[in-house]
């Protein structure tokens, strides 16, 4: 839901000028140097971009699903880098915090988080614990007024920066299932916290993921987001739903992207005499790709306006993310099939979305788990 369309307008305007004239220009110096520069950071900061999606009353801008998916689109037009930087604040590293912690824990937290004064994470996948998140093995031992975690987290986003954990471990040892799992709030340089070396990627470079590692790591029991143990697995499937819309956003936006880079190619781009773009078969590619970056598009608002309206999106969530992180990658192939020879040089920039959008279809819930999350919906609501 639109709560105020002219601000909404210049939020976007201001957005898309950003992303324009500050980060496309800096695209390249992301890819060869890995980082994101200090001043690039600072400037997301005082844009509000850390706290887009967490609540006005502690600094945030408190956008609606409606308005977060349309600054989504605006920011995946450029590398992913930028928007994973501030995405875990906004989604899974700040959300569990904004809809199951405590008073005390939004108030010490949230205003940060929406600052960008701290980076959060969200450490729930393990070395043998992926799509299967229930089965993760991190422990936490109550031990006085304290839990002691022991385990490593694997691939977890934004780790190497963060200040917060958001971590998944296990408090009930005798329930193997989802019910004896616990959301704890770890901070950086909680004696027993380690991180691995960051993990040299496919793409993506700005980006960073390692491992992190809790040996007899001791974290006060208030650190239980919501107080409550056992509840953190549910904490965590509470924020998929806008998870995964917010990054179906961002691959209709990355897609946008590439197809104005193909345009713009087969336009200017000669052979036997004229533009590839007047052949058919380029044409072909390039209407299938603005059709199915459409229909994603499309698919997007009318979830997240569900989403506002207080319905159960659990479906079209998934159906997005579904759709989208793979329409994104058919979009990409063709871009760099567009581009010919010239595609599959690092002088464009199709050839490193080629790289970086395949991620999509991996995190936040793999593709095949969409699959089963939409059927098993589906057999529900039929029983």
């Amino acid at each position: 839901m639109i709560r105020d369309q002219e601000i909404l307008e210049q939020l976007l305007s201001t957005i898309s000028r950003f992303v324009r004239e500050r980060l496309i220009p800096n695209e390249d110096l992301i890819a060869e140097q890995d980082a994101v520069p200090a001043d690039i950071v600072q400037d997301m900061r005082e844009l509000g971009l850390f706290g887009l999606s967490l609540p006005e009353e502690f600094g945030g801008l408190g956008l609606t699903m409606e308005e977060e998916v349309q600054v989504a689109f605006e920011l995946g037009r450029t590398s992913p880098a930028f928007r994973s930087l501030m995405g875990t604040n906004n989604g899974i590293g700040g959300q569990g915090i904004v809809i199951d912690g405590t008073p005390e824990q939004k108030e010490k937290w949230l205003p940060k988080l929406a600052a960008g004064e701290i980076i959060g994470s969200f450490a729930l996948t393990e070395p043998n614990a992926g799509s299967d998140a229930a089965s993760l093995s991190t422990t936490a031992r109550l031990d006085g007024d304290h839990y002691v975690l022991n385990g490593t987290k694997r691939f977890i986003t934004n780790a190497p920066h963060a200040d917060i954990f958001t971590v998944m471990a296990r408090t009930d040892p005798n329930n193997k299932g989802a019910g004896g799992i616990s959301a704890f709030i770890v901070e950086k340089g909680t004696p027993g916290l380690s991180l691995g070396k960051i993990d040299k990627k496919m793409g993506q470079k700005g980006s960073h993921t390692c491992d992190v590692i809790f040996d007899d790591c001791r974290v006060p029991a208030a650190n239980i987001i919501g107080g409550v143990p056992g509840q953190g697995f549910k904490t965590a499937m509470k924020v998929l739903d806008r998870g995964r819309l917010h990054i179906a956003a961002v691959c209709v936006g990355v897609s946008e992207r590439l197809i104005e880079e193909a345009l713009k190619y087969a336009s200017e781009r000669k052979q036997f005499g004229k533009a590839i773009g007047e052949f058919q078969l380029i044409q072909a590619m390039l209407a299938d790709s603005r059709t199915e970056a459409y229909a994603a598009r499309c698919m997007v608002m009318d979830a997240a306006r569900r989403k506002d309206a207080g319905q159960n999106v659990s479906t079209e969530a998934a159906c997005c993310k579904l759709f989208a992180s793979e329409m994104v990658g058919r979009v990409a192939d063709r871009a760099v099939q567009i581009h010919g020879g010239a595609g599959y040089i690092a002088e464009y920039c199709v050839e490193r979305f080629y790289r970086d959008v395949r991620l999509f279809r991996i995190y936040e819930g793999t593709t095949q788990i969409q699959q089963l999350v939409i059927a098993r919906n589906m057999l529900r609501e039929v029983a």
